[in-house]
């Protein structure tokens, strides 16, 4: 399939990146600094020099015959400009629109509840927390889920992680809207891998389950 990946140097789409190349897609990644790939991925790949919150950049990593999205932008609490996430992913929707993208996968965040969600005390304490502490990265996740929601007739499904960590890919996690809680982990390689999957899989069009071991 052809793909292209936003957000290829941070540590989830380093490893969208790893495990999409493996799974034979061929790959365009849009970046700011193209010295951040190593080496032996560039050549494996084909890298647009931009920055996502410019639409033009974006469009010019859209190339004909694009058949679907990765999104792994993640929040710096203390870097990010404002909305992002909302940002880029709004000339996103409109590059999918002018090409005729098919599908859209994305990374938000568990702090953003859905009526879907079993609303427990923990999930409770999940949202306090995030907008309290970490208040710049779930508002823009917020603003992004809205936007989303807004353009339902375009496909896309997406990951709500609670707390990602590095580890191994065990392809063995929940992954829906169950119960959850602070204490919820997940890998950066096991959301990786559930993103993968959902570029053929339609389960979750429309939708954004939380995923957890």
């Amino acid at each position: 399939m052809k793909i292209t990946l936003f957000g290829s140097t941070g540590d989830l789409g380093q490893a969208c990146l790893q495990q999409s190349l493996d799974a034979g897609h061929d790959i365009t990644v849009l970046v700011r600094d193209p010295a951040k790939l190593a080496d032996n991925i560039k050549n494996r790949i084909t890298v647009i020099k931009g920055d996502a919150l410019n639409v033009d950049d974006v469009m010019s990593a859209l190339p004909a015959g694009t058949e679907a999205i990765l999104f792994a932008i993640g929040v710096d609490e203390k870097t990010s400009p404002a909305n992002l996430c909302t940002d880029v992913t709004r000339h996103i929707l409109a590059g999918m629109r002018a090409n005729n993208i098919k599908k859209l996968i994305w990374c938000g965040g568990g702090s953003n509840l859905l009526d879907d969600d079993v609303i427990t005390l923990g999930a409770k304490f999940v949202r306090f927390y995030a907008a309290t502490f970490l208040k710049h990265r779930h508002t823009d996740k917020e603003h992004q889920l809205t936007l989303l929601e807004e353009n339902k007739d375009l496909c896309w499904s997406g990951i709500r992680p609670l707390q990602m960590q590095h580890g191994i890919k065990r392809a063995n996690y929940r992954l829906g809207f169950n119960a959850f809680n602070g204490l919820s982990k997940i890998s950066f390689s096991d959301c990786a891998h559930a993103m993968i999957q959902m570029l053929s899989d339609d389960t979750w069009i429309g939708k954004a389950p939380i995923i957890q071991y």
